[in-house]
């Protein structure tokens, strides 16, 4: 009798037999996720001109010092010190931009501004840079959408409010603005329902959200958000439940949470500052 083991009829590797007949399988689909974690440092600029002039959709991240801004950028990114803060709050006076998309290829922007409101910063200095901020807010023809950073503790402040006025001509064109809520771990439920419904009233149609980078509460839905307002007309994209840990090697929380961070200056010189609660620290 023949041992069944060598018969000619029994496939040796019965896996590879059925990969053969199996019909080849799509292509997975991208997740927002996975498309803001390609983010990569594109470039810094003290004034407008400065500015590369690109025919791609820009998203500005704004806030007050220590609103949370570079750790969110951070944790939506998967990258632990792509946005930086700086030594002195208020301090770092550039606009960085960030490339997304895959290498080689650009789709989109963002853009970070640096923190405003800090009380240490010489009245000269603010102003300038208010005019700089507002300028580019006003004018700079490629933006497509703005992201608030407010501490949900402290409420929006006058100097958000303000931006949010200088913002709403190019709102009633179009522009989309989101209220991100960051460190909404320090709240309760029933306190981030109520900071949430006050929130929509003083935002005036734009949307809002509750983020956490500790909890990474918000963090799929901000980037779903960030893919439509960049990509109108295109398919959306899957829902990102199954996307894979937001730091690579099983390190599922970035470096600097929203109390603290520890990043580096893209031109070279080391920063540190925080995001936390207070007024210690900066992005």
């Amino acid at each position: 009798m023949a041992n069944p083991r060598h018969s000619k009829s029994a496939p040796r590797n019965k896996s590879a037999a059925a990969r053969a007949i199996a019909p080849t399988q799509p292509a997975k689909a991208p997740t927002a996720l996975g498309w803001m974690h390609t983010a990569r440092f594109l470039t810094t600029a003290a004034q407008l001109h400065q500015l590369p002039e690109l025919d791609v959709p820009e998203i500005a991240f704004v806030g007050r010092s220590n609103a949370g801004k570079s750790t969110c950028i951070n944790t939506l990114t998967q990258q632990r010190q792509l946005a930086y803060a700086s030594k002195t709050p208020g301090r770092t006076q550039h606009i960085n931009l960030f490339a997304l998309g895959r290498q080689g290829e650009t789709d989109a922007l963002l853009a970070d501004l640096p923190g405003y409101g800090y009380a240490s910063v010489p009245l000269a200095d603010k102003q300038r840079w208010q005019r700089v901020m507002a300028n580019y807010l006003v004018t700079r023809k490629n933006l497509k959408g703005v992201v608030l950073m407010s501490d949900p503790r402290l409420g929006l402040t006058e100097l958000d409010e303000l931006l949010l006025e200088a913002i709403r001509p190019r709102v009633e064109e179009g522009l989309k603005f989101l209220v991100l809520l960051t460190k909404a771990d320090k709240l309760t439920r029933s306190e981030a329902a109520k900071v949430l419904s006050i929130t929509r009233l003083q935002a005036g149609g734009g949307d809002v959200m509750l983020f956490s980078a500790l909890k990474k509460q918000g963090v799929a839905e901000v980037a779903q958000l960030l893919w439509d307002w960049t990509h109108t007309g295109e398919d959306v994209l899957p829902a990102d439940a199954g996307a894979a840990p937001l730091m690579p090697g099983g390190m599922d929380e970035p470096e600097c949470l929203d109390d603290v961070e520890e990043s580096s200056d893209p031109s070279g010189e080391a920063s540190s500052g925080s995001d936390g609660g207070g007024d210690g620290g900066g992005d």
